[in-house]
């Protein structure tokens, strides 16, 4: 039996193994529940959250990055640019396209505080 033949008559993913399932890239499977559930609990435990929304690229689908008064950040995959400023309106936090603002400084600052240990 030949490599290419192993999978045959089994679907289209017989032989494929995880690469089939995906589970990140642009056709990834988004949890939106649990998207909503961990932005709002962000939302909720801190003050002057705003929605900074990210392109999809080669890699990945359309992305939102909160970012906190503090510059603490969180990052979750959302499907659509529609979708991202959607969920960042039923959140309640401005929304912001990433390409037009780029991101806040605090954002910078606080990675730099947390690599060093103190964040």
């Amino acid at each position: 039996m030949g490599l290419f033949s192993r999978g045959k008559g089994r679907g289209s993913t017989a032989g494929l193994g995880k690469a089939a399932l995906r589970s990140d890239g642009p056709q990834m499977e988004i949890d939106r529940k649990a998207v909503v559930e961990h932005f709002t609990t962000f939302v909720e435990t801190h003050r002057g959250v705003e929605a900074y929304v990210e392109p999809a690229t080669s890699v990945t689908t359309t992305t939102i990055v909160l970012i906190a008064w503090d510059g603490e950040w969180t990052r979750r995959a959302v499907g659509t640019p529609k979708d991202a400023f959607s969920l960042s309106q039923k959140l309640g936090v401005p929304a912001y396209d990433v390409n037009q603002t780029g991101y806040p400084n605090r954002m910078r600052e606080w990675n730099s505080r947390k690599r060093k240990g103190d964040a």
